[in-house]
C-alpha cells in the first residue's frame, strides 16, 4: 500500500472543454492547466452523458463518482445508495486516507462513507445550491463533522452572507474568494499528510465552485479579460431556432432575449477571467507538490463537471446536448501516464473510476459501467468507443457516431431533428436532417437511439414521455426538421 501513488482529483464547475490555452483557446491564459497538459494525457473528446435535472452537475457528479450511466443512478443523482460505491469510498476501503474539499452535490450519507475527513464542504443535498450559494465572496460551508450529521452549529457562513454586487465586489475585510479559500484548505490537508505517520497514501477530492456563475473574480483580472477584446463565438445566435424544452431555465435568464452581442461578450470575458483565477489556484497545488518532490508519486486528475453555452446557439446555459455543453476538460498526470499526449477517443467522465482502478491494480466493482482509458496511455489512437449517447430530461436525446451527431427533440408534442457532420462542422451550425443525401445516416443514428433506449432502460420520469411521442408521430404536432443556427 505504501508504494501506491497519491491521488488528487481537481474538479471545476461549468468549465467547457475549450477553455484551456494549451488545448487551443487563444484568448485565455491558463499556464498551470497548460502544465498539466504538458505533463500528462489530455482526453480531447471527454463528455458528460447529459442531465436528468436542470442542475446538470448533480447527475454528472453522481455518474463520475460511481462510474455509472445516467439511467443507472438513483433518481437524478441526489442520493448515492450504498449499493453504488464511489471511487473515494472504494479507495478508502483499500487503504487510502481520503479527504474532500469544496462542492458536494449529493447526500450526506454517501459523503460520510467516502471520506475520512473533509474541509470547507459546500452544497449538501439537504440544503442545495440555490439555498446556499450567494456568490464566491460569500460562500457558506460546513466544517467536517466526524458524526456525519451536519446539524445546527456545524453550518456556518464565513464571511457573513450578503448580496453580491458584481464581479469585483470589494470585500477584502469579509473573506476570500471561494477558489482561494478552498485551495487554502487543500494545501492545509496536503501539509497535514506530509507529517502523518500512518503510512497511508492519500486521495484528495478537491471540487471548486468556480467558474460557475456568479462569475466573480479579483478586479486585477478585469483589464486582461474585457468585453471589447474577446471574440463572439462563430456559432453565436441572438435566439435559438426553436423551443428546445428548456428555454426559460435559470441559466437562460442570465441574459435577456434576444441575446445582444456586446452583452454576450461581457459574459465570455467574465467567464475567461474566473477560469484564469482558478488556474492560479491550480498552480498553487502544483507548486506545493513540486516543492516537496511529491509530484513524482501523485496521480492528478483534472476535469470539469459540464460545459456551458455562453452565447453559442443563442443559449447561455448547459441544459442542452450541443458539444459546448457536453464536452469537458479531462487531463490525467502521474505514474503510468504518458506525458504531453492527447487522445481523441470518445469517453465519459464515468470512465475515470475504472481508469484509476487500472492504474492502481484494483478490481473495479461490478456496479461500475464506465470503461477504462488506461490503454490510451500507451497508444493514444486506441478507440474505447465508436459512439456516445446523451440525454437531457424528457425533451432531448442525442447520439454521436463517427463524425455525425443526431439530436432529437420532443417538446409539447412537437418534434425537431438536427443532424450535424461534426467532422467538418464542429460548431454544429449546419443542420443536414432534411438533406436527401444524408437520409441513410439519419436512419442509422435513429436506430442507435432506439438501441440505447433498450440497453440503458431509458424510461421512467425522464424517458417515457419522450419515447411515447417519438414513436408515435401521428400524435405529434408540426414536424420541425430544424434550421441553420446562423441568422
Amino acid at each position: 500500500m505504501a508504494n501506491r501513488p497519491n491521488i488528487i482529483f481537481i474538479f471545476t464547475d461549468d468549465q467547457r472543454f475549450d477553455t484551456i490555452s494549451a488545448l487551443g483557446c487563444k484568448e485565455i491564459e491558463t499556464p498551470n492547466m497548460d502544465r498539466l497538459v504538458a505533463n500528462g494525457t489530455s482526453f480531447t473528446n471527454a463528455h458528460i452523458m447529459g442531465g436528468t435535472h436542470v442542475a446538470v452537475c448533480m447527475p454528472s457528479r453522481a455518474m463520475m463518482l460511481t462510474g455509472r450511466t445516467i439511467f443507472s443512478l438513483e433518481n437524478q443523482g441526489q442520493r448515492i445508495p450504498e449499493a453504488h460505491p464511489t471511487f473515494p469510498e472504494q479507495f478508502r476501503q483499500e487503504g487510502y486516507q481520503t479527504c474532500h474539499v469544496g462542492k458536494w452535490h449529493q447526500d450526506v450519507e454517501s459523503h460520510h462513507r467516502s471520506f475520512d475527513t473533509a474541509k470547507k464542504i459546500y452544497g449538501f443535498q439537504k440544503h442545495g445550491w440555490y439555498e446556499t450559494c450567494n456568490g464566491h465572496w460569500h460562500t457558506p460551508v460546513y466544517d467536517y463533522d466526524p458524526t456525519g450529521k451536519y446539524e445546527g452549529d456545524t453550518f456556518y457562513n464565513d464571511p457573513p452572507i450578503e448580496p453580491f454586487q458584481g464581479p469585483f465586489e470589494t470585500t477584502k475585510a469579509k473573506g476570500k474568494h471561494s477558489a482561494e479559500m478552498l485551495t487554502d484548505s487543500a494545501l492545509e490537508y496536503l501539509r497535514e499528510r506530509r507529517t502523518a505517520k500512518d503510512g497511508k497514501p492519500f486521495l484528495l477530492y478537491f471540487a471548486h465552485l468556480a467558474p460557475h456563475d456568479p462569475r466573480q473574480f479579483p478586479e486585477r483580472l478585469a483589464e486582461r479579460y474585457n468585453a471589447k477584446t474577446v471574440s463572439l463565438p462563430e456559432n453565436f445566435a441572438t435566439t435559438h431556432p426553436f423551443d428546445n424544452g428548456e428555454m426559460y431555465v435559470r441559466d437562460e435568464l442570465l441574459e435577456g432575449m434576444p441575446r445582444r452581442p456586446e452583452a454576450v461578450q461581457q459574459h465570455i470575458a467574465d467567464y475567461y477571467a474566473i477560469i484564469a483565477h482558478v488556474d492560479e489556484q491550480v498552480g498553487r497545488i502544483l507548486d506545493e507538490l513540486a516543492a516537496n518532490g511529491e509530484d513524482k508519486n501523485t496521480i492528478i486528475v483534472f476535469a470539469g463537471d459540464n460545459g456551458l453555452a455562453c452565447g453559442q446557439h443563442g443559449l447561455m446555459g448547459k441544459q442542452n446536448l450541443y458539444d459546448h455543453s457536453l464536452r469537458v476538460p479531462l487531463i490525467m498526470v502521474g505514474p503510468g501516464i504518458a506525458q504531453n499526449q492527447r487522445s481523441g477517443t470518445y469517453c465519459y467522465l464515468s470512465d475515470i473510476y475504472p481508469t484509476l482502478c487500472d492504474l492502481l491494480g484494483l478490481e473495479k466493482p461490478a456496479t461500475v459501467e464506465g470503461k477504462s482509458l488506461a490503454a490510451c496511455f500507451k497508444d493514444p489512437a486506441t478507440q474505447i468507443r465508436d459512439r456516445l449517447h446523451f440525454a437531457y430530461r424528457g425533451v432531448q436525446r442525442a447520439v454521436k457516431k463517427n463524425q455525425f451527431k443526431l439530436i432529437e427533440y420532443v417538446v409539447d408534442k412537437k418534434r425537431a431533428t438536427q443532424l450535424f457532420d461534426i467532422g467538418v462542422d464542429p460548431l454544429e451550425t449546419i443542420n443536414l436532417a432534411d438533406e436527401p443525401e444524408f437520409a441513410n445516416i439519419l436512419a442509422d443514428l435513429r436506430i442507435e437511439l432506439k438501441k440505447w433506449r433498450e440497453h440503458y432502460h431509458d424510461t421512467g420520469v425522464v424517458g417515457d414521455e419522450f419515447w411515447e411521442n417519438f414513436d408515435n408521430p401521428e400524435k405529434l404536432g408540426v414536424w420541425m426538421p430544424g434550421s441553420h443556427v446562423h441568422e
